[in-house]
């Protein structure tokens, strides 16, 4: 299985967990992560620029990388929301290869498939990742949303914006 095949949007989101059985959780454990209480003064988006399902190991390693670096350069003083959750089912309809796989396989014969892991479905110009930081900060925000960029397999915009209260 490769997750390149699960990248592109097609078809109608398999989505009802009512009707699955043992549908995987998501890997992603915490969609928040830092201060959650105290009021910053910027925000930091990573908006991703094209239509794409983003894996959920995906989004949990874009979420390591992107805290890892925040949290190593301003401590406590920032906060962090993953936004997309992972609703979509993926699956795999298994194939054996190799020799006297013929016996063992039918082909396109009930290939619904098993359930292998969830993704999000991310449109064009969401954001993915949305940081918030005090003036001192914005630098390491950049450096945090860009390296949780390099995790999705998508190209991605970082977008600094000035929070008015």
């Amino acid at each position: 299985m490769k997750a390149k095949n699960y990248r592109r949007v097609k078809g109608q989101a398999y989505t009802r967990k009512k009707y699955i059985k043992g549908s995987p959780p998501p890997k992603i454990t915490k969609f928040t992560m830092g201060d959650t209480t105290r009021k910053f003064e910027y925000k930091a988006f990573l908006i991703a620029q094209k239509q794409v399902q983003l894996r959920h190991n995906a989004l949990e390693a874009a979420r390591v990388a992107a805290n890892r670096v925040l949290s190593g350069k301003l401590g406590d003083d920032y906060f962090l929301r993953i936004m997309p959750y992972p609703h979509v089912i993926l699956r795999e309809n298994k194939m054996i290869f190799g020799a006297h796989a013929d016996r063992l396989q039918d082909g396109m014969r009930k290939a619904f498939g098993k359930s292998i892991g969830t993704a999000a479905r991310v449109k064009v110009n969401q954001p993915v990742i949305i940081a918030k930081v005090n003036e001192n900060g914005i630098e390491a925000a950049k450096e945090a949303l860009k390296r949780g960029g390099a995790k999705l397999p998508t190209s991605c915009r970082i977008l600094i914006e000035k929070v008015s209260d």
